[in-house]
């Protein structure tokens, strides 16, 4: 029987990931899932592991106000409030996508740029400014926070697995930040699915996910890997014409609750 294994939440785009047992979706997929982004201070464009491998050693915990927790080993914590309705609006650009978020205020942007060492803001992304997917995969009205491309992340525990064989050493998941990791599937078997249900939850299953070198960045260390591993055995037996392929972008049709054990059902 197949099972969701594991949630993973992401409440600041490529910082520290949050284990969940339960977690309610929305229209952006997991509350509270990447509403947060580090932007470069002059130009607005965003921020993450690919250039600032630090980053995964910044803790961002969500709470239930919308707020932000962060926390650095050498900074110690600060809590950031959710930007009012008056809050300056800064315009960012994530991938094509150039859009006006509300800023979380300079004590914020003074925790994160001594962080990072560099002028840097933290910006939070509302329902009602949302993005739209990328154009020509899923529903023209799909929408997404500060995720690369889509609201969820899916892998099977036995493609994770698969992959640390043939690299020859144990791979976290966490290296992968899935939102979502089912068990009881054969190896890859993601790939060919195209819906299916999680509780009362109907998923689209949109477009496979296309990896980078952030999978070489240690979650716990926040080092990269002298040997280029997973991405580079990536490279050679899941490559596409888009890119070395590693779990599927799902859009959850409707609202509900997840929890970890809950069966799954692949509908197509």
């Amino acid at each position: 029987m197949l099972r969701l294994s594991a949630l993973y939440r992401y409440p600041l785009k490529s910082g520290k990931g949050e284990v969940l047992q339960s977690i309610e979706l929305d229209k952006l997929g997991l509350a509270g899932d990447r509403r947060w982004m580090l932007v470069d201070e002059a130009s607005g464009r965003f921020l993450t592991q690919r250039a600032e491998a630090k980053m995964s050693q910044l803790s961002a915990l969500w709470n239930a106000r919308g707020g932000l927790t962060l926390n650095t080993p050498e900074q110690g914590s600060i809590e950031i409030a959710l930007p009012d309705d008056n809050a300056e609006l800064r315009g960012v650009t994530i991938w094509r996508d150039t859009l006006r978020v509300p800023d979380a205020g300079d004590e914020a942007a003074r925790f994160v740029s001594d962080f990072l060492g560099k002028r840097t803001r933290l910006v939070q992304m509302p329902l009602e400014r949302a993005r739209t997917t990328q154009s020509g995969f899923g529903k023209d009205d799909d929408q997404v926070a500060f995720a690369d491309g889509y609201p969820l992340l899916l892998i099977g525990e036995a493609s994770r697995q698969d992959l640390s064989e043939k690299v020859g050493r144990p791979l976290e998941m966490l290296r992968f930040r899935p939102n979502l990791v089912i068990e009881g599937s054969a190896a890859y078997a993601e790939d060919g699915w195209k819906r299916i249900r999680i509780g009362d939850i109907e998923f689209r299953v949109v477009k496979p996910c296309s990896r980078c070198i952030m999978t070489t960045v240690d979650p716990q260390t926040g080092e990269r890997s002298a040997d280029r591993e997973p991405f580079a055995t990536l490279q050679k037996y899941r490559t596409t014409a888009d890119g070395a392929m590693f779990g599927q972008n799902l859009v959850n049709d409707g609202n509900g609750r997840l929890e970890v054990g809950m069966p799954v059902e692949i509908l197509e």
